[in-house]
């Protein structure tokens, strides 16, 4: 049985705790965690982290008027995801060793994968990182921004996401 894109999953609320206790998202568990199983081709990995991507852009701007937090917070995953799949795209091995080993991604491997990105995509992409991140931390832990502080950001994310399928499709 395949599940339309978007499906609900009941999880285990012992599950959820983990997640959460260990920095993980249900999304980012079950990806890896499938494509471990199903020994996916990488590039497969790498286009569906950009499907998640596009997925929080598109949620991030539908709740940027109403709920500046939950935006942040969704701006910055599409950032994220961005990232993790250029970084297997473009096959940052020391990076993706790291991950590997630690089993989850940290804000340095992020880091150190932008950086490699940046080098081969532009100074943009470096740019739009940071302002991502200050999203993550303004926007969200710390609930700063506003709704206009949180769109003036938007734009930085969504070339974020077009820079990811550029490259993705380039290749």
């Amino acid at each position: 049985m395949v599940l339309p894109t978007g499906s609900l999953i009941l999880m285990p609320k012992k599950f959820l705790e983990e997640l959460e206790r260990r920095g993980l998202t249900l999304e980012d568990a079950l990806l890896d965690a499938l494509s471990k199983a199903l020994n996916l081709d990488p590039e497969i990995i790498a286009e569906s982290r950009l499907e998640l991507a596009e997925k929080y852009l598109s949620e991030g701007k539908g709740l940027v008027d109403r709920y500046p937090v939950q935006a942040s917070e969704k701006l910055y995953k599409a950032a994220e995801e961005c990232v993790k799949a250029l970084a297997i795209h473009l096959k940052i091995e020391d990076v993706l060793k790291s991950v590997e080993k630690r089993g989850r991604w940290t804000s340095t491997d992020l880091e150190r994968a932008v950086k490699e990105i940046s080098k081969r995509a532009g100074k943009q992409f470096l740019i739009s990182w940071g302002e991502a991140s200050y999203l993550h931390v303004w926007g969200f832990h710390e609930a700063k921004l506003d709704s206009e502080s949180v769109k003036v950001r938007v734009e930085y994310i969504e070339s974020m996401v077009e820079e990811t399928k550029r490259l993705l499709r380039a290749h």
